[in-house]
């Protein structure tokens, strides 16, 4: 019988490799997104849209020297218009979702901004199989059965509309559909949509002038705000990376590993009430993704051993 030919074999390798780099990218975007809880309280009494502009201007100062040591500046002087504006709702879309969980963490409600958190992989798979038209195999069905399930359960626990988990869930899907779309790296793409913000976060700290807080809580808290850019950039450029290389779907999925973080600061830390039912609601949560993760060991095992079927001998 025929041998499967050498670069064939090694396309598939290429691939499983960008896939694994694409995965490793993911998971540390999300590890560092879960434990920022512990970080943003710390630049108190800033408000939080004084912190939101903060991050802006130093996450642009930082990625504006990031791209001139890649030198990737040109990439960004020959974007087309409909690409900027491609960027610029990216842009305005993270905006509202840094907002939205400094928010959060700052008034003592970690646990609702956990739970956008989990609703967003939701949000995502809806997104990638009605837009992208990506499929689902029967584990995952399962498993966003679950979570959808949890989802419910956890939004009637807590009595009213919540909004900081709706807001925060669409923005960041609706961010990930448009970073799939750019055509720019992460760090470009994260230059241009911190360029696109920068006028107006300047704007408003002019604006804020002497009643800020940048200056006048000591040589410590100006260092911490100084750092929000590197806080901001670095995960959203694992982001970028991991989003390019893996299945949205897949990225959604991983998106889980941030919450589960965030909800045991809320919980362990801040000491956020947790009646049994929103422990139920969590607990599905968690059954859904060791349905994914079962699958997603499978799928792996699957395609070493058609690897190890198409090298030649």
């Amino acid at each position: 019988m025929p041998v499967t030919p050498l670069t064939n074999s090694s396309s598939i390798s290429s691939n499983t490799n960008d896939t694994n780099r694409g995965i490793a990218y993911g998971v540390g975007a999300y590890v560092l997104w879960g434990v920022v809880p512990a970080y943003w309280p710390l630049l108190a009494p800033a408000g939080a849209v004084e912190l939101l502009a903060h991050r802006i201007v130093w996450s642009l100062l930082f990625m504006a020297l990031v791209t001139a040591a890649l030198g990737k500046w040109g990439a960004l002087r020959g974007l087309p218009p409909r690409s900027w504006l491609l960027v610029t709702a990216a842009s305005a879309l993270i905006a509202v979702n840094w907002g939205v969980y400094i928010y959060a963490v700052n008034s003592g409600r970690v646990v609702e901004a956990a739970l956008g958190y989990f609703i967003n992989p939701l949000f995502s798979v809806l997104l990638a199989v009605l837009v992208l038209r990506e499929r689902l195999r029967p584990a995952q069905y399962a498993a966003i059965g679950v979570a959808g399930a949890a989802v419910v359960v956890l939004a009637v626990d807590y009595g009213t509309l919540p909004w900081i988990s709706l807001a925060l869930a669409c923005s960041f899907a609706f961010y990930g559909l448009i970073k799939k779309t750019v055509p720019l790296d992460s760090t470009a793409s994260l230059t241009a949509e911190s360029a696109v913000m920068t006028p107006v976060a300047v704007g408003y700290l002019l604006w804020l002038g002497s009643a800020g807080t940048f200056t006048g809580h000591g040589a410590a808290h100006t260092a911490l705000m100084v750092s929000t850019g590197l806080v901001t950039a670095v995960p959203l450029m694992l982001f970028g990376a991991g989003a390019r290389r893996i299945p949205m779907i897949t990225l959604g999925m991983l998106q889980y590993l941030a919450p589960v973080l965030q909800f045991a600061w809320g919980v362990f830390v801040m000491r956020e009430p947790m009646p049994a039912s929103r422990w139920f609601g969590f607990a599905m949560v968690w059954v859904a993704l060791l349905l994914f993760t079962g699958d997603a060991v499978v799928r792996s095992r699957k395609q070493r051993k058609l690897l190890a079927v198409t090298l030649p001998v």
